[in-house]
């Protein structure tokens, strides 16, 4: 494979990014969008050629050093490239649905003033996204990561006069530093044990690692692998925002729309699930590791759905929705099924960004209104929008036929399967996730779509706790909804696509073919996907057996109840609201994360900054050292000063004294 045709697929988007950024004054609006698109579009095309030389022509997988950067007691930094089929999978996935957000922001920033800078900012996030998952060394794959952050961050918070928003970015900054702490000592441990920082060595070295042991006090040590393993999925928990370091992403719906499915649908929240399905050499000597992995899955896979129920942004909800379907694709890493997470991450990337981007169509026509109690009716002012959308939701809540349908059902077979501790409860969080998913999905679609129209009503109160009933800028609220323009509806329709087939033409090949090869590794007792391949016949005899399954009978009976009680009976709502009250606070408050990491653990940081400013700082350091010592020396040179007098008298009566002193003494120590 040329390695020249890998290195233009991240640097087109790179310097794509730094015309629009720099230049955007000489190229202006339509330039900036041209050559970003431009650049995107040609980064999708070749790596589809490269999907189609790797899996269609059989040509090898491309492991191989582009630029040596420094080499530092004999440990190698590199920039490389690791290209095998979960590469090329991830590359195909993240330029194509970076190309429909492109295409889609044209329309949608169209009034903004930012608008070449916004531009530029998605490109370098597509430029920082193929780095990361195109590396073949930690320091690489590193350096992805925290640049994705750093855009993130600026994209966040693009709308960077409103308060919110700044309180947004600087909150997902910082809580993807914590993550990013444990990734990096997880790193550091490979270092420390390899003395490389290469893929290849780490995973050779793997079986070794998990021999050894790492001391934590004087009668307590630790399996090396497993801490590890256990350090590099915090940093996967702060990326793919996994409890308790979540409280990210729902406040990142601060920016754009674009980028909001651009975050959530196939880049930065997919970047944790990637890392440990690439580092699955390392994963499965660690058992502790995986369970560790899917107890954290489990739980934000039920737990983070429910907060979709109340929430009444639009934005919003589906933001919780991909809470829980990363949740989803960490159960299936926790339970070795790292093929099923992959599969789900690429069918979840395709309707994900099309619901997203349904919901930035849907705030257009409302006049940049977000609050779904405010809407209703909207089917038969915005039909493309509609339809896309209920395509996307069918897919979500796993709807036979449907993308979705295919890699939900196989993580939850597969976990089934698994005899892995904590499985049987992940089993439980999994199966009650699909009510959920169809509970809150349709619940948005009959508030949103159908019902009476509320926007020709008086203003719906605030929310009780302020959240979730806000506008983004743009335009004021007021006038009859409309359908968006075509470079908004077209990428709708992109994705609506590969929404319905892309789970039915690629389930038999990349989930139970031999598509991934040796991109994945996985010990023969821990293998839970070829167990449920052996009862996979074909594409459409599954779907037509998933009518049959548990999984779609939950999915409707959350559908029903999403109908009954916000189309048919809303009234039920809000009865069973105020009889449920202790439920809806706890979930109206997120279940106090926000409180405790605001009230007790930033309450306690500062409280800790305090002390050591002031007793450590002004007080030891600059009291007792800087200041105390200045003192001293004041001090003593006053003492000092009062015997240089300057009479001669003074000096001939200190000299006498001195020469006593001394004669004193040697006639003391003079012999009898």
């Amino acid at each position: 494979m040329n390695p020249t045709t890998l290195i233009w697929i991240p640097l087109l988007p790179l310097l794509a990014a730094i015309v629009a950024g720099l230049g955007g004054r000489w190229v202006g609006r339509h330039g900036a969008h041209l050559v970003t698109i431009a650049a995107v579009a040609v980064s999708c095309v070749l790596s589809l050629g490269v999907l189609k030389a790797i899996y269609f022509a059989g040509v090898p997988a491309f492991d191989g050093t582009v630029y040596t950067w420094l080499v530092s007691d004999g440990m190698r930094m590199q920039v490389g490239f690791l290209v095998d089929r979960l590469t090329t999978l991830m590359m195909v996935v993240v330029t194509f649905v970076s190309l429909c957000v492109h295409v889609y922001t044209i329309g949608y920033m169209r009034d903004d003033p930012g608008y070449t800078r916004f531009f530029s900012y998605i490109s370098l996030f597509t430029f920082s996204m193929l780095m990361l998952v195109m590396s073949n060394n930690f320091m690489q794959l590193f350096f992805g990561w925290e640049a994705v952050g750093v855009v993130s961050y600026l994209l966040i918070g693009f709308w960077y006069t409103r308060p919110s928003a700044i309180f947004a970015n600087l909150k997902a900054f910082l809580v993807n530093r914590i993550g990013d702490f444990g990734f990096v000592l997880g790193i550091a441990g490979i270092a420390y044990f390899t003395h490389s920082l290469n893929y290849t060595d780490a995973f050779t070295a793997a079986p070794h690692i998990a021999q050894a042991l790492i001391p934590l006090a004087a009668a307590t040590s630790v399996n090396a692998l497993t801490l590890i393993c256990v350090c590099l999925f915090i940093g996967a928990m702060g990326k793919s925002a996994q409890v308790p370091l979540h409280v990210w992403l729902p406040d990142s719906m601060e920016g754009p729309t674009p980028i909001s499915a651009l975050i959530h649908a196939a880049t930065m929240v997919t970047a944790g699930i990637f890392m440990v399905a690439r580092m699955s050499p390392l994963f499965e000597y660690s058992e502790g590791a995986l369970s560790f992995v899917l107890l954290i899955g489990s739980i934000t896979a039920l737990f983070m759905g429910l907060l979709g129920v109340v929430n009444n942004d639009i934005k919003r909800v589906i933001a919780y929705s991909t809470l829980s379907q990363l949740g989803y694709m960490t159960v299936a890493l926790g339970v070795s099924a790292y093929s099923a997470a992959m599969f789900h991450l690429m069918t979840h990337a395709f309707f994900k960004a099309l619901l997203f981007l349904a919901a930035g169509s849907v705030i257009m026509g409302m006049h940049h209104e977000q609050d779904m109690r405010r809407m209703g009716g909207l089917a038969k002012y915005m039909p493309i929008t509609a339809i896309t959308c209920w395509i996307g939701a069918l897919a979500l809540i796993g709807t036979p036929f449907f993308a979705g349908f295919y890699s939900k059902d196989a993580i939850i077979e597969a976990v089934g399967e698994s005899h892995r501790m904590f499985a049987p409860f992940a089993h439980f969080c999994v199966l009650a996730g699909v009510f959920v998913t169809a509970l809150y999905t349709f619940r948005m679609l009959f508030m949103t779509f159908h019902g009476p129209e509320r926007f020709r009503d008086a203003p719906a109160p605030d929310d009780v706790h302020g959240h979730d009933a806000h506008q983004e800028p743009g335009h004021e609220h007021g006038g009859i909804p409309h359908e968006s323009p075509w470079v908004v509806t077209l990428p709708l329709i992109a994705l609506a696509i590969p929404s319905v087939v892309i789970g039915a033409l690629t389930v038999g090949p990349v989930l139970f073919g031999d598509y991934f090869g040796k991109s994945i590794f996985v010990l023969p007792a821990n293998d839970v996907v070829t167990k449920v391949g052996e009862e996979f016949g074909d594409w459409l005899p599954a779907a037509l057996h998933g009518f049959l399954t548990l999984p779609f009978a939950l999915a409707l009976a959350g559908a029903i109840t999403a109908w009954v009680f916000f189309l048919w009976r809303p009234a039920l709502a809000d009865a069973a609201a105020r009889r449920l009250g202790w439920l809806r606070s706890l979930l109206d408050h997120k279940y106090y994360f926000d409180w405790f990491n605001e009230n007790v653990i930033a309450r306690l940081t500062r409280g800790i900054g305090m002390v050591l400013w002031k007793g450590g700082d002004q007080g030891l350091i600059d009291g007792a050292l800087v200041n105390g010592t200045a003192a001293t020396v004041g001090w003593f040179g006053g003492v000092v000063r009062r015997v240089q007098s300057g009479y001669l008298y003074s000096y001939a009566f200190w000299m006498m004294i001195g020469l006593a002193v001394m004669l004193g003494w040697f006639l003391f120590q003079a012999p009898p």
